[in-house]
């Protein structure tokens, strides 16, 4: 498989694996109806920090990814920003990505490899990303994407409609206008089954001639003021040809004057991947960055319809018309459908207040649950602190329950999947297989410096887990070796072992 090659890419291509893990810190004020939110999150945050800090919750649970990143234009006044640990990279962060950049292709692809590789991470096996973009980077995604999805999870490509410039027919020009934009989709794996959008054509009508040749005088007679031609004579008796009229299957052509029968006739459907009925913006909220039509992301989700209670994501959310979709689909047909959105800031030293996520993803979803009445809401968190050994040991804390989302994940690879039983008093977190995980932490510096897991803690877990291989995170351990193997425990150090996959 032939594969594209930028600058930065030897750099870029495993940056997501040192992204520490990050907090994700409740903002109650900016909720809106959090009884009603059911699962529908807004997180303000640099999407690459907030999509590795979802994996603890959300790998592999994700149904449907729609993004919409930066076309990469030279107008849209990007910048690229990831901290990577290269004089190369760190040479680009800051400065805006314009149209003379000479490596403003190379900047975008960096910019993507660690996210698409997060989104893949968070997808379900049977689960698929639709990626709105234009010509300017479309040849190079796709390359990128047959390399980190496979080409063999390639589905298709679909076309929607820009808005199109008035050209002048006899207006010489430098290329035939860009009148279209793409989505294109891929699958995670061969497990993805969708309902397919189709367009139901209107019938395929086949008429054919009333007459044949030979003369047969029971067929000759009057048939609209019509004989039938010299030598020839009507297919069928003259009752039959009169029924035939009365069913419309037999009529005089209005253009020839020629006698036809139907000959076939059938509804039939096709693949509808021209999608050009639907404007790939609207305007309907007026917002100064624009924002998507809620019909192309609506038609996206229904092909998952059989889906509905499924978990959609949008990383890159602009002016929220991916959850604005979810709740309209979900109104539509019943559905309990959830959608999680990430939106940076986007503040400059030029706007210190800017907050493109409070101000516009948030705000539209607000209006449009109460301008259309959806029975929904959503709550809204911020990328936090991050989860490392520099934090931790600066006495930078997460909660208790943060952080036992998070080493659940970095010992098991999957999910924690039954929170109620977590329990910070006794410091479990959860079962997993034959395994119990116990974190021995409090959210308090000075506590965890005298924390470990000594004897008597061992004790109880060891009665209350008789036969289960136990796992502790603590700060430090009192035990002996040979103890802790002959009750099947194994430790895992704070901070510095935290990445011990157990």
């Amino acid at each position: 498989m032939p594969t594209l090659q930028f600058k930065g890419k030897n750099i870029i291509w495993n940056h997501h694996l040192s992204i520490p893990y990050h907090t994700l810190d409740e903002v109650e004020k900016l909720h809106f109806q959090p009884e009603k939110a059911d699962g529908n999150l807004i997180v303000e945050g640099d999407n690459l920090l907030a999509l590795k800090a979802l994996l603890p919750q959300y790998a592999g649970k994700v149904k449907c990814i729609y993004i919409d990143p930066p076309y990469n234009t030279g107008n849209e006044g990007w910048v690229y920003n990831d901290n990577v640990n290269s004089p190369m990279l760190k040479d680009w962060l800051g400065k805006e990505v314009g149209k003379d950049d000479l490596t403003r292709h190379d900047k975008w692809l960096c910019m993507m490899v660690p996210r698409l590789k997060l989104l893949r991470e968070l997808l379900a096996d049977d689960g698929a990303i639709f990626i709105s973009i234009d010509y300017n980077e479309e040849a190079n995604l796709r390359l990128l994407m047959d390399e980190i999805y496979g080409e063999e999870n390639y589905r298709n490509t679909f076309v929607t409609a820009r808005v199109k410039k008035n050209i002048q027919e006899n207006e010489k020009v430098r290329a035939v206008n860009f009148g279209y934009n793409s989505v294109i989709f891929y699958a995670k794996s061969d497990k993805c089954l969708i309902d397919p959008p189709l367009k139901f054509q209107k019938k395929s009508e086949r008429w054919h001639a009333f007459d044949a040749p030979g003369i047969r005088l029971t067929m000759e007679y009057d048939l609209f003021g019509q004989r039938p031609p010299k030598g020839r004579h009507w297919m069928y008796s003259e009752d039959n040809a009169r029924d035939m009229i009365e069913k419309g299957i037999l009529r005089k052509n209005p253009q020839t004057g020629s006698i036809q029968y139907l000959l076939a006739a059938s509804d039939f459907t096709l693949l509808d991947t021209n999608w050009t009925d639907i404007q790939e913006y609207a305007t309907e909220w007026n917002f100064p960055y624009g924002e998507k039509n809620i019909e192309l992301i609506k038609r996206i989700i229904k092909m998952f319809k059989s889906e509905r209670n499924a978990l959609v994501l949008d990383s890159f959310a602009g002016s929220g018309t991916t959850m604005h979709a979810v709740m309209d689909l979900n109104k539509e047909d019943g559905g309990n459908r959830k959608c999680i959105m990430i939106q940076m800031t986007e503040v400059t030293g030029a706007e210190p207040n800017k907050n493109i996520c409070k101000d516009i993803t948030c705000e539209r979803v607000k209006r449009a649950i109460d301008k259309y009445g959806y029975d929904s809401g959503f709550q809204y968190f911020k990328v936090g602190i991050p989860l490392d050994a520099e934090s931790l040991l600066s006495g930078n804390l997460p909660t208790f329950k943060q952080f036992a989302d998070y080493v659940y994940y970095l010992c098991t690879g999957e999910s924690l999947k039954n929170k109620s039983a977590t329990n910070e008093r006794s410091y479990f977190v959860g079962e997993h297989g034959n395994s119990v995980i116990y974190l021995v932490y409090k959210q308090d510096f000075d506590e965890l410096t005298r924390m470990a897991l000594n004897l008597t803690l061992a004790e109880k877990i060891t009665a209350e887990h008789p036969k289960k291989k136990i796992i502790v995170y603590a700060p430090a351990c009192f035990l002996k070796e040979d103890y802790m193997k002959e009750r099947n425990i194994d430790y895992a150090g704070i901070p510095y072992n935290l990445f011990k996959r157990i």
